[in-house]
């Protein structure tokens, strides 16, 4: 009976490990062999050492731009994802009437797709009709170029992600809250507390897990962040490469310039980036388990 029963299991198990060798661990592995090769999709594969590592950091001059581009996106959206994401959150936590159907809306946002969400975003955005502009106009605010200034582009970028990202965010950020004691905010009720003081006492510190882990999904995010890009600001980086960032680099250089080798360097660069900060992110959060 064991003997079937472990049969039985490894047969179910199989598929999800078949899906998982072909679509996960083959394109690792294939990109980082095409990491240290020059192949355009159709010539021979020529073996060029660490060149693309070496043109990546030394010869190429869209890298630092690049660079800066993602740091700013991240900065941007992270900030204030999570400084929202935390006000929703303790206002969701509490018990008020109709609580429910605002935490359905907010939701919303997970349920579209990036791409037509960024092409609304797109036509939002517009400096002549867009909703966005006709808006501040009500204000008496003159027409802002979101997508036509590079400073600006950035900026409509990050107010696109951060309605992204929120919904994801207040979601683990609320499920931490709920799972800290009333008993704790009674205490210090009694003790004179006032809801600033509870929050920065006693909530913050025992969420510090749940915070910590959406710091580092949402950087992976915005650091992978490609289609809603391509999307909102096209597949040049957006005006005079404003929004010119790691995502839209590797595509830029795998499908129009041909060269895969490359574009996989620079891909390898971003999961060792990436990698890192899961690893911080891990042992932060065996840390604080560790204290609690």
């Amino acid at each position: 009976m064991a003997k079937r029963q472990s049969r039985a299991a490894r047969l179910f198990v199989a598929p999800n490990l078949l899906a998982v060798a072909v679509f996960m661990l083959f394109p690792l592995g294939f990109s980082l062999y095409l990491s240290f090769q020059r192949w355009d999709m159709f010539g021979p594969v020529r073996f060029t050492g660490t060149d693309n590592f070496r043109r990546l950091f030394t010869g190429d001059p869209l890298f630092p731009i690049a660079v800066r581009n993602t740091v700013l996106f991240t900065a941007g959206s992270l900030v204030p994802t999570v400084a929202i994401s935390l006000v929703i959150a303790a206002t969701l936590n509490r018990r008020v009437r109709g609580i429910g159907l605002f935490r359905t809306v907010l939701l919303l946002p997970l349920a579209v797709s990036s791409v037509v969400m960024a092409v609304v975003w797109r036509f939002a955005f517009d400096t002549n009709n867009g909703l966005v502009n006709i808006m501040l106009g009500w204000a008496g605010i003159g027409p802002v170029p979101w997508l036509v200034d590079p400073d600006w582009a950035m900026v409509s970028l990050c107010l696109v992600s951060i309605w992204r990202s929120i919904p994801f965010a207040t979601v683990v950020l609320l499920a931490a809250m709920q799972g800290v004691p009333e008993n704790l905010y009674e205490a210090a009720k009694i003790d004179g507390a006032g809801d600033v003081q509870r929050f920065l006492r006693i909530t913050l510190p025992l969420i510090r897990g749940a915070l910590s882990f959406v710091f580092v999904v949402s950087i992976i995010n915005t650091v992978q962040a490609f289609d809603q890009v391509y999307a909102l600001t096209g597949g040049n980086g957006g005006p005079e490469t404003g929004t010119y960032i790691f995502g839209i680099m590797i595509f830029q250089n795998a499908f129009a310039f041909g060269d895969i080798g490359y574009a996989s360097a620079i891909a390898w660069v971003i999961f060792v980036i990436l990698l890192v900060l899961t690893v911080v992110q891990l042992r932060f959060a065996r840390r604080d388990e560790d204290l609690r």
